[in-house]
């Protein structure tokens, strides 16, 4: 049987590949010192970091916030002086559960945010556990990184809304709808067939719930029918915490131009993904095929060393064509294009996946794709926009939505609907 630790690497669409890595751009490039300079003035605000679930995963300790040390070298793309290298401000950590999971999605929901909020005690000259902007800001000057939770799929609530709320206050600032598999009340992007053609009732109860409470609704993973579903509820700001733009990589996983369009009236931002297979066409069209073999193949393993080594074979058969800096700033730019630059962030999904583009493979290197938007003539003030502005301000914005729904509307009632 496969456990709980196995499954991110092997069930997450955005692990399966091997890492695609290069060094940092040039130290004495003009641009890179611009780029520098200005983060280091700046907070940025990263949208989606798979840490906790990598500590989980941990091979020589699972699970031990202790043996997975942040001040020494690390498997994964995340550490503390990288993080300072890469003028990281303010991070939300996924706490993410799969929604394979056959029971115990609530037990593990709780295990991962043990997991995140114990890391982030563990470090308190570096980390600092924050829920609101004001925290952030506070945090930032104090030279700590803001830490925030983000719960990757709603398969913890398990159907009621008295999860929700607890989940709230342990920390949690958005939740993605779904993963790679449909929740009771929602469609995922992956699989082929939806479940409700975007939300039932009792999903949009979800959406009017969490706005409430100030949490964000974050619409990665989600089927393009329940991000418009969500638009049409949210009276609060919407997030992608980590996604890409379907026009330049046409795959189920990306935002239709549609969807983006919408984001100025709602106030939301499309926080773009490093994923190489979801910003490089000629990297998806080698993946996604690849991807569909490897489930059909492994979905009928027999035990979990089979599917390891289905894996493994998989791993080491694919090759991927290179990808770029320039592919995801090309995404950012595709946002700004639809949306306006209000309405674009950054979500590396770093220690969610091995398959990054050259010059964006761990998390010192956010100065380099701000280079490439430099010599692209961009603004400070816009890459201020893009950094950290625009998902501060539609976290304050979802803050005041949430204390005027608390003033004249009643908590949804915390007994299991059952999804529908």
């Amino acid at each position: 049987m496969v456990t709980h630790r196995d499954l991110k690497p092997i069930l997450c669409c955005a692990l399966l590949a091997a890492a695609l890595t290069a060094p940092a751009l040039a130290a004495d490039d003009d641009a890179l010192a611009h780029a520098n300079r200005l983060l280091s003035k700046t907070i940025l605000v990263d949208g989606h970091n798979d840490l906790p679930i990598a500590i989980r995963g941990s091979q020589q300790a699972p699970g031990d916030v202790d043996a997975y040390d942040l001040r020494g070298p690390v498997p994964g793309q995340t550490d503390i002086a990288r993080l300072r290298a890469g003028h990281v401000g303010a991070q939300f950590w996924s706490v993410y559960i799969p929604g394979e999971l056959k029971s115990g999605y609530a037990r593990m929901q709780l295990e991962q945010i043990d997991i995140a909020r114990r890391m982030i005690a563990k470090y308190p000259d570096v980390f600092r556990l924050t829920g609101t902007v004001a925290e952030v800001r506070a945090a930032h000057r104090d030279g700590r990184i803001a830490s925030l939770l983000g719960i990757e799929g709603g398969y913890g609530l398990e159907n009621s809304f008295g999860p929700l709320r607890a989940y709230y206050d342990l920390g949690v600032r958005y939740m993605t709808l779904t993963h790679n598999t449909h929740t009771d009340w929602a469609d995922s992007a992956m699989p082929d067939t939806p479940k409700f053609n975007g939300l039932s009732p009792f999903g949009e109860q979800v959406v009017r719930e969490m706005n409430r409470l100030g949490m964000l609704v974050d619409l990665s993973h989600t089927s393009a029918d329940t991000m418009r579903d969500a638009l049409a509820v949210s009276k609060a700001p919407v997030i992608f915490s980590h996604a890409a733009a379907r026009a330049l990589v046409d795959i189920s996983r990306n935002v239709p131009d549609d969807v983006i369009a919408q984001l100025p009236a709602n106030g939301g931002v499309l926080m773009v993904t490093f994923v190489a297979g979801f910003v490089s066409p000629e990297a998806a069209a080698v993946l996604f095929p690849a991807m569909k073999a490897f489930y059909a193949n492994s979905s009928q393993a027999k035990s979990a060393e089979e599917r390891r080594a289905l894996y493994e074979d998989f791993k080491t058969k694919l090759v991927l064509p290179p990808v770029t800096v320039a592919d995801v700033a090309d995404h950012i730019e595709h946002v700004v294009k639809i949306a306006g630059v209000d309405h674009v962030g950054l979500g590396g999904d770093f220690d969610g996946n091995d398959l990054w583009p050259e010059g964006l493979s761990d998390v010192s290197m956010y100065p380099n794709l701000f280079a490439e938007l430099i010599r692209r003539g961009w603004s400070d003030r816009d890459l201020e926009k893009l950094a950290g502005g625009n998902v501060l301000r539609a976290m304050e914005r979802a803050e005041q939505v949430a204390r005027e729904l608390q003033a004249t509307t009643p908590a949804a009632n915390s007994i299991s609907r059952g999804g529908t």
